[in-house]
Protein backbone atom coordinates (compact mmCIF):
# COMPACT_ATOMS: atom_id res chain seq x y z
CA UNK A 1 0.00 0.00 0.00
CA UNK A 2 2.85 2.53 0.98
CA UNK A 3 4.19 1.76 -2.61
CA UNK A 4 1.22 2.55 -4.05
CA UNK A 5 0.69 6.04 -2.00
CA UNK A 6 3.78 6.94 -3.35
CA UNK A 7 3.01 5.98 -7.09
CA UNK A 8 0.24 7.90 -6.84
CA UNK A 9 2.13 11.44 -5.56
CA UNK A 10 4.06 11.32 -9.32
CA UNK A 11 3.18 11.49 -12.57
CA UNK A 12 0.39 8.81 -13.66
CA UNK A 13 -0.68 6.24 -10.57
CA UNK A 14 -0.06 2.53 -10.26
CA UNK A 15 -2.18 1.39 -13.00
CA UNK A 16 -1.09 3.68 -16.05
CA UNK A 17 -3.65 6.50 -14.78
CA UNK A 18 -3.28 10.28 -14.09
CA UNK A 19 -2.02 10.56 -10.68
CA UNK A 20 -1.83 13.61 -8.16
CA UNK A 21 1.57 15.16 -9.82
CA UNK A 22 -0.59 15.16 -13.19
CA UNK A 23 -3.17 17.73 -11.02
CA UNK A 24 -1.47 21.35 -12.36
CA UNK A 25 0.02 23.72 -10.02
CA UNK A 26 -2.95 26.55 -10.10
CA UNK A 27 -5.44 23.67 -9.62
CA UNK A 28 -3.70 22.76 -6.26
CA UNK A 29 -3.38 26.68 -4.85
CA UNK A 30 -7.27 26.58 -5.45
CA UNK A 31 -7.71 24.05 -2.92
CA UNK A 32 -5.17 25.81 -0.46
CA UNK A 33 -7.27 28.96 -0.25
CA UNK A 34 -9.59 27.14 1.67
CA UNK A 35 -6.94 25.00 3.74
CA UNK A 36 -5.07 26.47 7.34
CA UNK A 37 -1.40 27.14 6.72
CA UNK A 38 -0.14 24.04 8.87
CA UNK A 39 -2.53 21.93 6.24
CA UNK A 40 -0.82 23.66 3.26
CA UNK A 41 3.01 23.35 4.64
CA UNK A 42 1.64 19.40 5.74
CA UNK A 43 0.64 18.65 1.93
CA UNK A 44 3.46 20.52 0.39
CA UNK A 45 5.67 17.40 0.79
CA UNK A 46 3.49 15.31 -1.36
CA UNK A 47 4.92 16.63 -4.72
CA UNK A 48 6.94 19.60 -6.83
CA UNK A 49 3.21 20.63 -7.90
CA UNK A 50 2.02 21.08 -4.33
CA UNK A 51 5.35 22.32 -3.19
CA UNK A 52 5.45 24.82 -5.54
CA UNK A 53 1.07 25.49 -4.69
CA UNK A 54 2.53 26.11 -1.07
CA UNK A 55 4.83 28.94 -1.91
CA UNK A 56 2.98 30.77 -3.90
CA UNK A 57 1.98 34.24 -2.43
CA UNK A 58 -1.15 34.32 -3.96
CA UNK A 59 -2.66 31.62 -1.55
CA UNK A 60 -0.51 33.22 1.89
CA UNK A 61 -2.04 36.94 1.09
CA UNK A 62 -5.12 35.62 1.98
CA UNK A 63 -3.92 33.94 5.12
CA UNK A 64 -2.27 37.06 6.12
CA UNK A 65 -4.47 39.52 8.23
CA UNK A 66 -5.31 42.18 6.06
CA UNK A 67 -2.97 44.96 7.73
CA UNK A 68 -0.07 42.75 7.70
CA UNK A 69 2.15 45.83 6.08
CA UNK A 70 1.64 47.57 9.11
CA UNK A 71 2.05 45.15 11.69
CA UNK A 72 5.88 44.85 10.00
CA UNK A 73 6.33 47.86 11.10
CA UNK A 74 6.52 46.63 14.73
CA UNK A 75 10.01 44.99 13.64
CA UNK A 76 13.53 47.06 13.85
CA UNK A 77 14.39 47.13 10.24
CA UNK A 78 10.88 46.76 8.29
CA UNK A 79 12.33 47.87 4.93
CA UNK A 80 14.02 44.59 4.84
CA UNK A 81 11.07 42.44 5.41
CA UNK A 82 9.33 44.06 2.50
CA UNK A 83 10.37 42.06 -0.20
CA UNK A 84 10.10 38.58 1.35
CA UNK A 85 7.74 35.68 0.21
CA UNK A 86 4.25 35.57 1.65
CA UNK A 87 4.98 32.79 2.97
CA UNK A 88 7.81 33.60 4.85
CA UNK A 89 6.26 37.13 5.93
CA UNK A 90 3.35 35.03 7.59
CA UNK A 91 5.79 32.94 9.49
CA UNK A 92 8.00 35.73 10.47
CA UNK A 93 4.28 37.61 11.99
CA UNK A 94 3.38 34.25 14.12
CA UNK A 95 6.20 34.62 16.23
CA UNK A 96 5.62 37.17 19.15
CA UNK A 97 6.79 40.78 18.02
CA UNK A 98 7.60 43.13 21.09
CA UNK A 99 6.92 46.72 21.29
CA UNK A 100 5.99 49.52 24.12
CA UNK A 101 9.86 48.49 25.30
CA UNK A 102 8.77 44.80 25.17
CA UNK A 103 5.78 45.44 27.65
CA UNK A 104 3.25 44.29 24.59
CA UNK A 105 3.00 41.38 22.30
CA UNK A 106 1.70 40.87 19.09
CA UNK A 107 1.39 38.00 17.08
CA UNK A 108 -0.49 36.18 14.04
CA UNK A 109 -2.08 33.28 15.29
CA UNK A 110 -0.54 30.06 12.89
CA UNK A 111 -3.89 28.08 12.50
CA UNK A 112 -6.11 31.03 11.30
CA UNK A 113 -3.59 34.16 10.24
CA UNK A 114 -5.96 36.39 12.99
CA UNK A 115 -4.38 39.25 14.97
CA UNK A 116 -3.66 38.01 19.01
CA UNK A 117 -2.31 40.67 21.31
CA UNK A 118 -0.93 40.42 25.15
CA UNK A 119 -0.17 43.26 27.55
CA UNK A 120 2.21 42.86 30.42
CA UNK A 121 1.19 43.86 33.92
CA UNK A 122 4.46 46.79 33.53
CA UNK A 123 2.62 48.32 30.88
CA UNK A 124 -0.11 49.06 33.03
CA UNK A 125 -0.97 51.60 35.96
CA UNK A 126 -1.48 50.33 39.21
CA UNK A 127 -2.06 51.75 42.53
CA UNK A 128 0.47 51.25 45.22
CA UNK A 129 2.89 50.14 42.69
CA UNK A 130 5.79 51.35 43.61
CA UNK A 131 5.80 50.80 47.22
CA UNK A 132 7.22 47.13 47.79
CA UNK A 133 5.30 46.70 51.13
CA UNK A 134 1.83 46.59 48.79
CA UNK A 135 3.52 45.30 45.43
CA UNK A 136 6.11 43.25 43.99
CA UNK A 137 7.20 42.12 40.95
CA UNK A 138 7.99 38.48 40.47
CA UNK A 139 10.20 36.82 37.83
CA UNK A 140 8.45 33.92 36.74
CA UNK A 141 8.81 31.04 33.67
CA UNK A 142 5.00 30.96 33.98
CA UNK A 143 4.68 34.55 31.81
CA UNK A 144 5.26 35.28 28.23
CA UNK A 145 6.60 38.09 29.93
CA UNK A 146 8.83 36.60 32.40
CA UNK A 147 7.44 38.70 35.18
CA UNK A 148 4.10 38.88 37.27
CA UNK A 149 3.02 41.65 39.47
CA UNK A 150 1.75 40.46 42.93
CA UNK A 151 -0.07 42.48 45.66
CA UNK A 152 0.90 41.53 49.32
CA UNK A 153 -2.16 43.72 50.15
CA UNK A 154 -3.77 47.12 49.73
CA UNK A 155 -7.08 48.90 50.61
CA UNK A 156 -7.29 50.69 47.33
CA UNK A 157 -6.76 47.87 44.36
CA UNK A 158 -6.52 49.50 40.70
CA UNK A 159 -5.26 48.35 37.91
CA UNK A 160 -5.50 50.30 34.78
CA UNK A 161 -4.11 49.70 31.35
CA UNK A 162 -5.17 51.20 27.15
CA UNK A 163 -3.64 50.23 24.23
CA UNK A 164 -4.29 52.07 20.75
CA UNK A 165 -4.01 49.24 17.64
CA UNK A 166 -4.56 49.22 14.13
CA UNK A 167 -6.45 46.37 14.71
CA UNK A 168 -8.04 44.26 11.54
CA UNK A 169 -11.59 43.84 11.76
CA UNK A 170 -12.87 40.83 13.74
CA UNK A 171 -14.87 40.39 16.65
CA UNK A 172 -12.59 40.59 20.21
CA UNK A 173 -12.69 38.85 23.83
CA UNK A 174 -10.61 41.21 26.37
CA UNK A 175 -9.02 39.10 29.19
CA UNK A 176 -7.39 39.54 32.42
CA UNK A 177 -4.98 36.66 33.53
CA UNK A 178 -4.59 36.14 37.57
CA UNK A 179 -3.52 33.59 40.41
CA UNK A 180 -4.95 33.44 43.66
CA UNK A 181 -1.94 33.23 45.67
CA UNK A 182 2.16 33.63 45.71
CA UNK A 183 3.56 30.71 43.79
CA UNK A 184 7.02 29.53 43.41
CA UNK A 185 9.15 25.68 42.69
CA UNK A 186 11.28 24.11 45.08
CA UNK A 187 12.69 20.88 44.71
CA UNK A 188 10.81 21.17 40.95
CA UNK A 189 7.81 21.36 42.43
CA UNK A 190 5.06 23.73 41.70
CA UNK A 191 4.09 25.13 45.42
CA UNK A 192 1.70 27.71 46.30
CA UNK A 193 1.01 29.85 49.05
CA UNK A 194 -1.69 31.49 50.42
CA UNK A 195 -0.45 33.50 53.69
CA UNK A 196 -1.30 36.86 52.57
CA UNK A 197 -4.97 35.88 50.32
CA UNK A 198 -7.74 37.60 51.94
CA UNK A 199 -10.42 40.11 51.33
CA UNK A 200 -11.35 38.85 47.55
CA UNK A 201 -14.73 37.18 49.07
CA UNK A 202 -15.94 39.95 50.88
CA UNK A 203 -16.84 42.58 47.54
CA UNK A 204 -16.34 41.70 43.75
CA UNK A 205 -13.84 43.27 41.39
CA UNK A 206 -15.08 45.28 39.12
CA UNK A 207 -13.32 44.35 35.26
CA UNK A 208 -14.45 47.25 32.51
CA UNK A 209 -13.73 48.39 28.93
CA UNK A 210 -13.82 50.81 26.48
CA UNK A 211 -13.62 51.57 23.04
CA UNK A 212 -12.68 54.95 21.40
CA UNK A 213 -15.71 54.21 18.97
CA UNK A 214 -18.07 53.98 22.12
CA UNK A 215 -18.32 50.85 23.32
CA UNK A 216 -18.30 49.68 26.41
CA UNK A 217 -18.78 46.07 28.60
CA UNK A 218 -18.15 45.41 32.29
CA UNK A 219 -18.52 42.60 34.62
CA UNK A 220 -18.17 41.95 38.25
CA UNK A 221 -16.20 38.31 39.92
CA UNK A 222 -15.85 37.29 43.21
CA UNK A 223 -12.12 36.43 42.83
CA UNK A 224 -11.92 34.30 46.04
CA UNK A 225 -15.38 32.33 45.96
CA UNK A 226 -15.80 30.47 49.39
CA UNK A 227 -16.93 27.18 47.55
CA UNK A 228 -15.13 24.58 48.38
CA UNK A 229 -13.44 21.53 46.35
CA UNK A 230 -13.60 18.24 47.98
CA UNK A 231 -11.79 20.11 51.38
CA UNK A 232 -8.75 21.36 49.22
CA UNK A 233 -10.26 24.88 49.30
CA UNK A 234 -11.54 26.94 46.41
CA UNK A 235 -10.98 25.89 43.20
CA UNK A 236 -10.11 29.32 41.63
CA UNK A 237 -6.85 29.17 43.97
CA UNK A 238 -3.22 28.20 42.94
CA UNK A 239 -4.13 28.07 39.35
CA UNK A 240 -3.56 31.24 36.24
CA UNK A 241 -7.48 32.34 35.87
CA UNK A 242 -8.52 34.12 32.54
CA UNK A 243 -11.76 36.63 33.42
CA UNK A 244 -13.37 37.82 30.52
CA UNK A 245 -13.93 41.40 30.71
CA UNK A 246 -16.34 41.70 27.23
CA UNK A 247 -16.08 42.17 24.12
CA UNK A 248 -15.78 44.76 21.18
CA UNK A 249 -15.91 45.13 17.42
CA UNK A 250 -13.83 46.42 15.16
CA UNK A 251 -15.07 47.01 11.86
CA UNK A 252 -12.36 49.20 9.61
CA UNK A 253 -8.92 48.16 9.07
CA UNK A 254 -7.15 51.63 8.37
CA UNK A 255 -7.57 53.20 11.47
CA UNK A 256 -6.69 52.39 15.30
CA UNK A 257 -8.73 51.49 17.93
CA UNK A 258 -8.13 52.79 21.38
CA UNK A 259 -8.97 49.97 23.78
CA UNK A 260 -8.82 50.76 27.75
CA UNK A 261 -9.54 48.54 30.75
CA UNK A 262 -9.56 47.72 34.38
CA UNK A 263 -10.03 45.74 37.27
CA UNK A 264 -10.90 47.59 40.57
CA UNK A 265 -12.43 46.80 44.34
CA UNK A 266 -12.08 50.73 45.61
CA UNK A 267 -14.08 49.39 48.84
CA UNK A 268 -11.45 50.36 51.53
CA UNK A 269 -13.77 48.93 54.40
CA UNK A 270 -11.56 45.96 53.90
CA UNK A 271 -8.42 45.14 52.60
CA UNK A 272 -7.91 42.78 50.01
CA UNK A 273 -4.26 40.97 48.89
CA UNK A 274 -2.59 37.77 48.03
CA UNK A 275 -3.20 38.24 44.04
CA UNK A 276 -0.76 37.80 41.33
CA UNK A 277 -1.50 39.95 37.57
CA UNK A 278 0.14 38.78 34.52
CA UNK A 279 -1.47 40.29 31.76
CA UNK A 280 -4.10 41.35 29.56
CA UNK A 281 -5.35 39.11 26.46
CA UNK A 282 -6.77 40.66 23.06
CA UNK A 283 -7.88 37.47 21.14
CA UNK A 284 -10.57 36.96 18.20
CA UNK A 285 -13.37 35.64 20.44
CA UNK A 286 -14.18 33.14 17.59
CA UNK A 287 -9.97 31.78 18.25
CA UNK A 288 -10.82 31.90 21.93
CA UNK A 289 -13.97 29.48 22.03
CA UNK A 290 -12.18 27.42 19.66
CA UNK A 291 -9.28 26.56 21.83
CA UNK A 292 -11.67 25.90 24.54
CA UNK A 293 -13.14 23.19 23.21
CA UNK A 294 -9.88 21.80 22.42
CA UNK A 295 -9.61 22.48 18.80
CA UNK A 296 -6.97 24.33 18.89
CA UNK A 297 -4.02 23.44 20.77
Amino acid sequence: MGASLSNLTENGSGSGGPGLGDIPESCVACVFLYLSPPEICNLARLNRAFRGAASSDAVWETKLPSNYQLLLHLLSHPDVYQNLRKKDIFSLLARPLPFDDGNKVVWVDRFTGRVCMSISAKAMAITGIEDRRYWNFLPTDESRFDVVAYLQQIWWFEVDGTVKFPFPPDIYTLSFRIHIGKFSRRLGRRISNFEHTHGWDIKPVRFELSTSDGQQASSECFLDETHQDEGNGSCKRGCWIEHKVGEFIVGESDSETEVRFSMKQIDCTHSKGGLCVDSVSIIPIELKERRRRGALK
